[in-house]
């Protein structure tokens, strides 16, 4: 097809010719745009976050204030407590880690009937690479969109494409728009732009 556009060209004014053979690289580059082939990013309602290393959590339990405090995810996932010792963390939730610090408070004799909290103080950082003025890793924000990584990363530069990223989630590539939430630990990259 291509080759009959042109071939009708040729009795056309050299000037007209090369607008023709312009416009079809144009489509054709178009047509090659990164994440163009990548699986849509979905919606996914009221996900419960689950806890990793680098997040900090603040526990409290009723009736015994020494044990109230901070305490960070250890990058072998567990949390290590006075009295309760080390209370695996990672990949569950706040509930679950409680429960768990709870069962184990019962489980030695501390505590009667204990009751704990766990609030997560600190995310992990999500990254953002490629066209924007700052790449690099930024705090997570519960609730944190795209275009509010972009702000992190103080904007985009000039020549990002800027109606989708491509989030790596969990070794995956996604394709999403700016109003797509994104994770803690997320990988976020502004692709270029090529007019």
């Amino acid at each position: 097809m291509v080759l009959k556009i042109l071939g009708r060209c040729s009795s056309m004014n050299p000037c007209v010719r090369i607008v023709w053979v312009v416009l079809i690289a144009v489509f054709a580059l178009v047509g090659c745009s990164p994440g163009g082939d990548l699986p849509e990013l979905t919606a996914q309602p009221n996900i419960s976050y689950h806890l990793g290393p680098g997040d900090r959590v603040e526990i409290k339990v009723l009736g015994a204030d020494e044990l109230h405090g901070e305490y960070s995810v250890q990058d072998d996932g567990t949390i290590r407590m006075l009295l309760v010792g080390t209370v695996p963390a990672a990949g569950l939730t706040p509930d679950q880690v409680q429960a768990n610090i709870e069962n184990k408070l019962r489980a030695g004799r501390y505590l009667n009937q204990p009751r704990a909290s766990v609030a997560v103080l600190a995310y992990r950082p999500f990254y953002i690479l490629g066209e924007v003025a700052s790449p690099g890793g930024y705090a997570y924000v519960s609730g944190m969109k795209v275009l509010s990584a972009v702000a992190a990363a103080h904007g985009y530069t000039y020549r990002a494409k800027q109606d989708y990223v491509i989030i790596t989630r969990n070794g995956e590539d996604l394709k999403a728009d700016i109003m797509s939430a994104i994770q803690p630990d997320d990988i976020i990259r502004v692709p270029e732009r090529y007019f």
